[in-house]
């Protein structure tokens, strides 16, 4: 089979042949049509992930047909349309994953292949509304903002949210996830055309956080917020706690910013305020997303398409920020 292979740190990934894998106890084999970068998969060729054990195929998204099967599965999975669950071993708990937990795509090889051999227990049947396109684009970042919007962030239908970093695919999936059930939501992007897409979706507006007053723009054109979705952290992370309305809540679940600083004690336990700690899900998050989805009819936004062969010209493209929306890879038909 073909794979894209990282072999080295800041290399490029190798387009190569490798031997197509075989389903062992509990396994499927699902042959991949479409794939979706995440910027965990930028990060690792960056060197800028814990635990990276190269070579390995990346990639944490996938949607394929179950072709094959190992023992110890049921043979109604096979010819099924799935989507991959990249949470391996979350473990026994609701509230945090296990030691043993790991995302899928480094160091289990990923989805940037035109077959894998995943655990039966991690593959879904894909929503019938989207395209191999569009589900490919779902799991990893609509698991990632379906647990901390709904699971961590307790949101209730018609409350105000803000977004940070609109353009990115969790941020995407938490707008879309939001407004479907009725939100007042703004976002913050460092992007007036991120933005103005953003409020073509739905958003009621938004702020370009490279304004250091963006805070008070915000609290003066919109109000406060009943919940924050954040992935940046950072120095913007405390300006969380200003716009937050008393008994508000946020939600972490990346810090492409890096730490955090000068976070006032007072305005958190003045507010009364919660901050919680997000990352992936587990198996009963993916499945009751998957529902959300298609109750609401929900399709993920898709910023291009590009073959498996030109995987170095798609990382380009998300390297240079300049995406909004899932960047995808088409596999195979």
């Amino acid at each position: 089979m073909k794979a894209a292979v990282l072999e080295a740190l800041n290399n490029e990934l190798k387009i190569t042949e490798r031997e197509k894998p075989v389903p062992g106890s509990g396994e499927v084999l699902v042959r991949l049509t479409a794939a979706a970068i995440n910027h965990r998969d930028l990060f690792i060729q960056q060197g800028k992930y814990a635990g990276i054990a190269l070579p390995c195929i990346l990639g944490s998204d996938g949607v394929g047909l179950v072709e094959d099967i190992g023992p110890n599965v049921g043979v109604g999975l096979i010819g099924q349309r799935v989507l991959i669950n990249p949470s391996l071993d979350w473990g026994e708990h609701e509230a945090f994953q296990s030691r043993k937990f790991r995302v899928l795509g480094m160091p289990d090889d990923g989805t940037f292949a035109q077959y894998i051999c995943i655990a039966a227990d991690n593959v879904f049947q894909a929503p019938a509304h989207l395209s191999d396109e569009e589900a490919a684009a779902l799991p990893l970042a609509g698991l990632t903002a379906y647990r901390a919007l709904f699971r961590k962030g307790g949101f209730k239908r018609g409350e105000r949210v803000f977004i940070t970093g609109i353009g990115g695919g969790v941020a995407l999936m938490a707008l879309q996830f939001a407004l479907a059930v009725d939100a007042q939501v703004c976002v913050s992007s460092a992007s007036a055309r991120k933005i103005e897409k953003a409020v073509s979706l739905g958003a009621n507006g938004g702020v370009l956080y490279t304004n250091s007053e963006w805070h008070k723009k915000l609290l003066n054109n919109f109000g406060h917020f009943d919940l924050s979705i954040d992935g940046t952290g950072g120095d913007l992370f405390a300006r969380l706690l200003e716009i937050a309305a008393p008994g508000g809540r946020i939600v972490n679940y990346g810090g492409t910013a890096g730490p955090v600083n000068q976070l006032s004690p007072q305005r958190l336990f003045w507010k009364q305020l919660v901050i919680k700690g997000s990352t992936m899900g587990n198996a009963e998050d993916f499945k009751n997303m998957l529902a959300f989805v298609s109750e609401h009819a929900i399709r993920p936004v898709i910023d291009s398409l590009f073959p498996l062969e030109d995987i170095n010209q798609a990382f380009k493209r998300m390297h240079e920020a300049q995406h909004f929306g899932k960047i995808v890879l088409r596999i195979s038909e």
